[in-house]
């Protein structure tokens, strides 16, 4: 948490995550609320298929600006493709990353990665705490407002 009130001198936080597989949407979304106050659930029609995608994001905690990127799967290698772009993102000062444990972000492929971009410092968020990862939060706000409605498989 203090890295989310008092990060490192000269230093950006930002809170990483994934979101998916996801697809677009093959109905319209529900217009919110009935008219006796109850939510309006749709049909889901589960499929996976070659439309499938991965959202990859990165929130700045200081002003809330986003680095997102899309890929066809998920592992290390979009995973440090991504990170490639948060740098790209942030070109001053140490890089303090707030994730998961997933394995694509603790591989060797990561770590070595990692090696050769030492201003990035990758911090783990205690297992089953997922709501301390603020991106947590975005992703919500993401899957309701996205211009290209998305959901989860």
């Amino acid at each position: 948490m203090e890295l989310y009130t008092a990060p490192p001198e000269g230093s950006t936080v930002i809170c990483a995550d994934e979101l998916g597989p996801v697809i677009p949407r093959t109905f319209p979304p529900s217009p919110a609320w009935s008219p006796d106050g109850h939510r309006i659930k749709a049909e889901l029609d589960y499929s996976r298929g070659p439309e499938k995608t991965w959202v990859y994001g990165g929130l700045r905690v200081a002003d809330g600006a986003a680095v997102t990127m899309t890929a066809a799967s998920r592992n290390s290698d979009h995973y440090q493709r991504f990170l490639q772009q948060v740098e790209e993102a942030n070109p001053h000062g140490q890089i303090v990353v707030i994730t998961d444990n997933l394995s694509s972000h603790n591989s060797v492929s990561t770590r070595t990665w990692l090696i050769d971009h030492p201003r990035i410092r990758q911090v783990f968020i205690p297992v089953g705490a997922c709501w301390l990862n603020l991106q947590e939060g975005w992703w919500r706000l993401f899957r309701k407002t996205a211009p290209l409605s998305v959901r989860l498989l």
